[in-house]
């Protein structure tokens, strides 16, 4: 037992130095070790003339993320690898695309050896957050810009965006942002309002809506029409106003969006989420339940209900809907998040730490934020 005892006091010490290592890895080798992944894209028209450049980076082997708008458009595009011995290949065409994200998932002509592969974030960032970016800014391919995360903030039926304080510009769009563990939790998109750049990500859950499919050409993109449809167009200038947090200028376009088209839910949902963040919480209803009674069953709509119901001050209406959107959805970790302090607040601790054991085994960060919120513990 005497011989045992200092060969694992050596283990442990040795473990413990590796994880010191590894935790404190600085930002030059964190560089180093992740720039591989990441690409150059550029886009040309049917004269095989320049149209844009943008950013990505790879999702999967032989798979590239970057922002739709980089590639709407395009003829023909290329990626270019930023591992020291950049070498240009060819994209063969689409495999997803997200229009409300602004994500397009590219398939790449490449041999297996060079194919590299990101480590994605499994929680958003703190806000506070040490981050850095790295891109083409104006063409400059593989720069590194660093900052803080500034805001994370929500956008119904789109995700998290997260405004970082690292300089971004065009080329920057469809960057990877890295932690300071080396993993992705977001893709920039540049957003531009008054002359000057916003800089925002989309955070990387929304990467889920990006599932390979069949192969699609280029040009078998359509482009945008924002004249045509005029629900379509103030919807998608709504959502804009949104990413930058101009909840009373976005609202404006969503009710245009709702009016011109009254069956588009996805239009009354944000009206809604306006409404809350307006104090306007009886109205907020309303346009909640003009949404479920176009998606009936949809746990996204019963859950911003919820949400409305919380804040105008009616608690039982609010457990009710919480309630359902967790019955259609039981992994749905929001739901029963707020299940648990409308229960709290409501007096029932005991259902609320039912609710507080359900949301520890689905999301430990959300848990923890309750714990601290309520005093709630196991």
């Amino acid at each position: 037992m005497k011989r045992i005892f200092p060969q694992l006091l050596l283990l442990a010490v040795s473990l413990f130095s590796f994880q010191q290592t590894h935790a404190q890895e600085s930002l030059p080798d964190l560089v180093k070790r992740v720039k591989p992944a990441v690409v150059a894209i550029a886009t040309y028209d049917a004269d095989d003339e320049p149209v844009m450049t943008g950013s990505g980076f790879f999702l999967r082997p032989g798979e590239v993320v970057t922002n739709l708008h980089v590639i709407r458009g395009a003829k023909r595009c290329e990626v270019k690898t930023l591992d020291g011995k950049g070498k240009v290949f060819a994209v063969t065409g689409t495999l997803a695309v997200d229009e409300e994200g602004d994500l397009a998932l590219l398939s790449v002509d490449m041999p297996h050896e060079r194919q590299r592969a990101s480590e994605i974030a499994g929680a958003l960032p703190d806000e506070g957050e040490s981050i850095f970016v790295i891109g083409n800014p104006l063409k400059l391919e593989g720069s590194v810009t660093d900052g803080i995360v500034s805001a994370v903030r929500e956008v119904p039926n789109v995700g998290k965006i997260i405004q970082i304080t690292a300089p971004i510009s065009h080329g920057n769009s469809g960057s990877p942002v890295f932690n300071l563990k080396g993993q992705v939790i977001g893709v920039v998109t540049v957003k531009v309002t008054n002359g000057q750049n916003i800089n925002l990500a989309i955070g990387v859950a929304r990467l889920a809506e990006l599932r390979p499919g069949q192969l699609h050409s280029l040009s078998a993109l359509p482009a945008r029409d924002r004249s045509g449809d005029v629900a379509d167009s103030s919807y998608r200038t709504g959502l804009d106003s949104l990413w930058l947090g101009n909840y009373d200028n976005a609202l404006g376009y969503f009710e245009t969006a709702a009016n011109r088209n009254p069956r588009r839910a996805d239009a009354w949902v944000q009206v809604g989420y306006c409404k809350v963040k307006q104090g306007k919480n009886a109205e907020a209803i309303r346009a909640y339940q003009h949404a479920l009674e176009l998606k009936p069953e949809s746990e996204e709509i019963h859950n911003k209900l919820g949400d409305a119901y919380y804040y105008a001050g009616r608690l039982s209406e609010a457990i009710a809907s919480y309630s359902r959107a967790a019955n259609l959805r039981p992994a749905f970790a929001d739901a029963h998040y707020n299940l648990a302090v409308a229960y709290f607040e409501s007096g029932n601790e005991r259902l609320a730490l039912n609710e507080a054991k359900i949301l520890r085994q689905l999301d430990g960060k959300l848990y923890e934020k309750l714990v601290s919120e309520t005093r709630l513990e196991q």
